[in-house]
């Protein structure tokens, strides 16, 4: 057992110390196509940084995916959301190749996933297979890229993991882009972060305006400033090919020629990606849907993704002073934008005073808070919120108007509503919903216990009990009862639910479950008649479907077919 242990550890250190210096030239590429980009390593999402490439499929589905190297398959995921279809290769040096939004596998893979499908009548699945179960050589055939999962259009995302599963930026491993244009520019901020500090007269952010050089450098106008402040910039990058805005490499600043602030985009763990929600200013984007990334390192933020922070990042003007502050932006390839900042010391009369707007609820980010509304009560855990703030909280009836969405949530909240005005039979039938931008409701996982409701979230807004009494809506697409439908392919269903949305479904032909894909996107279900579930001429299909809450739907229909 001993040396069992042993030999274990010895070969996770060979694997990571093998991993310390990043191979180049071992992975090919796992398309046979010029590769453009839609996305890149880094690039700032919603709630997320991006975890890998997004690699363009020219605007179709069906492409060869390959095994860039030699490895064997170890972990499958089919969901209806997320990375849709996705596939894990687990490689001879220790690093883990990822593909999402898959079409489907291919070969042995396929056969595998549908096998254990069929076997768990289920399409959404999770399979880890035995390391000497789906071998796979460099340059085999493992799957075609698709749309599945949360995929906004035909493409592949593709990740290299290390052995820490630390997902890292796949050009560090020789992945050829080509990138010839510098890094965009849209925005800087400049933010006064002491009590005393001040810019142009200002507590509250200032938006800085960019002067374009002739040598294609920007520089601001100079500012006048004092104390302790910080800076934010809104950037992105074009590769060659495409018109898409990517994230940027790395951004360096100096103060007075003395480096100031690293962030390089190279890698980083799946546990600290919600940090982005610190990293950028999240009240502007809200506001304005643009990300700016802030230059400087506040409390509640460990993103491994900086790699230098003097003070903080922050910089602290003197007054009757002058000083320069700078920004370089770097995409992967080099390509460079410089931005120069010369700022004039000096301590003025504050004539825009920082706003804050107070409210009866203060909430201290380090302690656990009960708040209770009307007929909510409210659980923000310890760390909730990344800084000590001012929520503005409301009740009137069934609606709780739980501040705006312009200060992140970093760990769940619990909302729990008193729904003891309500049948037994209604509750049942009641959840807990977000209003979207429309005033509709949009569906959070609720419990219920007893007379009370309850829901995690992670994003404020208002939120309101909402009764679904409604069953699922369902409707054959491309066959009819009664009808021939030798010459088809598929079987098309079309399942629909208004409010609460689709939890389940199941369906039989024959009595025989069936393999049906739900494509959300599109509301549809899809069988493959090369599955050779049913083998009568006349065939009898059943497909029940429940929502969220419990209301079902049967559909039953009668086909022929040889």
């Amino acid at each position: 057992m001993m040396k069992a242990i042993i030999l274990g550890m010895f070969l996770i250190t060979t694997i990571i110390h093998g991993q310390t210096s990043i191979p180049t030239d071992y992975f090919d590429n796992p398309l046979d196509i010029p590769l453009i980009l839609a996305g890149d390593f880094g690039e700032l999402r919603d709630n997320h940084f991006h975890s890998g490439l997004d690699i363009k499929t020219q605007q179709r589905e069906g492409i060869a995916v390959y095994a860039p190297a030699d490895g064997y398959v170890s972990r499958i995921k089919v969901a209806h959301f997320g990375y849709g279809k996705a596939l894990y290769i687990l490689h001879t040096n220790g690093y883990t190749t990822v593909y999402g939004h898959l079409q489907s596998y291919a070969g042995p893979i396929q056969e595998y996933v549908k096998q254990n499908q069929y076997k768990n009548e289920t399409f959404e699945i999770e399979l880890f297979p035995e390391a000497n179960l789906l071998p796979v050589k460099k340059g085999q055939l493992i799957a075609y890229s698709g749309n599945t999962g949360g995929s906004g259009g035909p493409h592949l995302h593709y990740e290299i993991r290390d052995g820490s599963s630390r997902p890292m930026n796949p050009m560090l491993f020789g992945v050829e882009i080509p990138d010839t244009k510098k890094p965009l520019i849209s925005s800087l901020i400049a933010y006064p972060i002491g009590e005393d500090a001040q810019i142009e007269q200002s507590q509250n952010p200032v938006k800085l305006r960019l002067i374009l050089q002739q040598d294609g450098t920007y520089k601001t106008e100079n500012i006048k400033a004092f104390g302790k402040i910080g800076f934010g910039i809104s950037t992105t990058d074009q590769q060659n090919g495409a018109s898409n805005k990517n994230g940027v490499y790395q951004i360096k600043t100096t103060y007075n020629g003395e480096e100031n602030f690293d962030v390089l985009f190279d890698k980083f763990s799946f546990a600290e990606t919600r940090y982005l929600n610190r990293f950028i200013d999240y009240t502007y984007y809200k506001e304005n849907r643009e990300r700016i990334q802030k230059l400087f390192r506040q409390s509640h933020n460990p993103l491994s993704i900086i790699k230098s922070d003097v003070a903080n990042g922050y910089i602290t003007v003197q007054d009757s002073l002058a000083s320069n502050y700078a920004i370089e932006v770097l995409d992967f390839k080099g390509n460079v934008t410089n931005i120069v900042v010369p700022i004039e010391g000096k301590k003025q009369e504050i004539l825009q005073p920082k706003t804050v707007q107070e409210t009866e609820d203060y909430i201290y980010a380090d302690q656990a808070t009960s708040i209770t509304k009307g007929k909510f009560s409210i659980y923000i855990p310890a760390e909730s919120l990344y800084e000590d703030t001012y929520l503005n909280i409301e009740a009137r009836s069934d609606t709780l108007k739980f501040h705006e969405d312009n200060i992140p949530i970093h760990e769940n909240i619990i909302i729990t509503a008193d729904a003891s005005n309500y049948t037994t039979a209604d509750r049942e039938k009641l959840y807990l919903g977000r209003l979207n931008y429309r005033g509709q409701p949009y569906y959070n996982t609720t419990n219920i216990k007893g007379d009370k409701l309850s829901a995690r979230i992670r994003t404020f807004g208002t939120y309101v009990l909402v009764s679904d009494t409604t069953p699922p809506k369902i409707k054959s697409v491309n066959f009819g009862k009664g009808k021939w439908i030798s010459n088809n392919k598929t079987l098309k269903v079309k399942i629909e639910d208004s409010s609460s949305g689709i939890s389940s479904y199941r369906a039989t032909i024959n009595g025989k479950f069936i393999l049906m894909e739900y494509n959300y996107k599109t509301d549809v279900l899809t069988y493959d008649f090369d599955d050779d579930a049913n083998t009568e001429t006349e065939n009898n299909l059943k497909l029940i479907v429940v929502d969220n809450v419990g209301n079902s739907a049967t559909f039953e229909a009668t086909f022929f077919r040889k």
